[in-house]
């Protein structure tokens, strides 16, 4: 038996609010994900097109609905080629949200008291601060990816393996522009240099400030993707920002760094 109630001269069913809680997050979840970009905009075009293909319904006009159903078997197609990207990261963004979700849930039901940092995270900030201060002085730009136990193996596979002992030195050695691995990004796996010289997907946010430049927009790109922490040293200024989950955060200091790098881990 399905529960339902009287609103006036409405009878509504709890499935039927639950099916709009639904369809209501979805879209939501959509727009925070294409927000900013140019699949956005073609987005909005599509739902145009929809709600005039709706409408040719209603108004019983045979020819133009045939027309517009067969750009739209074609146009499933296309739109799996086109929002590729936007189609694995709204995928990624459900997996994590469900995932935190529970593990926040068990939390709640089992507390349990605040974990203290071991010595190799420690001993990961420490070196970091070190080797950004000395990139910082000499205007050197970085890109250095803490990927906890993300999953990476297309950006792993497109960069130099190095697994070594974390080190602010050889960070500082990696992003010297005589170093030939010094283009792309240093990814940081199971506290150690895992890679470097990584090659990560750009973002194609459009709303993003006029001075934010390729090594920012490959940042944030790999942090929409994949649930990252990446953090940009400025070539131009030498200043600090991270990006996390699809967000950017600029002029950071190296405490506020490594606040940051310790609740990630």
């Amino acid at each position: 038996m399905i529960w339902a109630f009287k609103i006036g001269i409405l009878d509504i069913r709890v499935l039927d609010i639950v099916d709009i809680a639904i369809v209501a997050y979805l879209l939501f979840s959509i727009y925070k994900l294409l927000k900013g970009s140019v699949a956005f905009n073609i987005f909005i075009g599509l739902a145009l097109l929809y709600g005039l293909y709706v409408l040719v319904n209603v108004l019983d006009m045979k020819l133009l609905s045939l027309f517009l159903t067969n750009i739209g078997n074609l146009g499933v197609i296309l739109l799996i080629i086109i929002f590729q990207p936007e189609i694995r990261r709204f995928l990624l963004y459900l997996g994590n949200t469900t995932l935190k979700s529970r593990s926040d849930f068990f939390k709640r039901i089992f507390p349990h008291q605040e974990k203290l940092f071991t010595a190799d995270t420690m001993e990961l900030v420490k070196e970091l601060s070190e080797g950004i201060i000395a990139l910082q002085k000499d205007r050197e730009g970085a890109l250095i990816i803490i990927t906890g136990n993300a999953e990476m193996q297309e950006i792993e596979e497109s960069g130099e393996p190095i697994d070594a002992h974390i080190s602010g030195h050889l960070i500082t050695s990696i992003f010297r522009k005589e170093s030939p691995l010094h283009d792309g990004a240093v990814l940081i796996k199971h506290h150690r240099i895992a890679f470097a010289r990584c090659i990560l997907p750009v973002s194609a946010q459009e709303e993003l400030p006029d001075w934010v430049g390729l090594r920012h927009r490959a940042g944030l790109g790999v942090s929409e993707i994949h649930d990252v922490l990446a953090i940009i040293v400025s070539e131009e200024t030498g200043n600090l920002a991270l990006a996390e989950k699809g967000e950017l955060t600029e002029d950071l200091d190296l405490e506020q760094l490594s606040t940051r790098i310790l609740k990630y881990l």
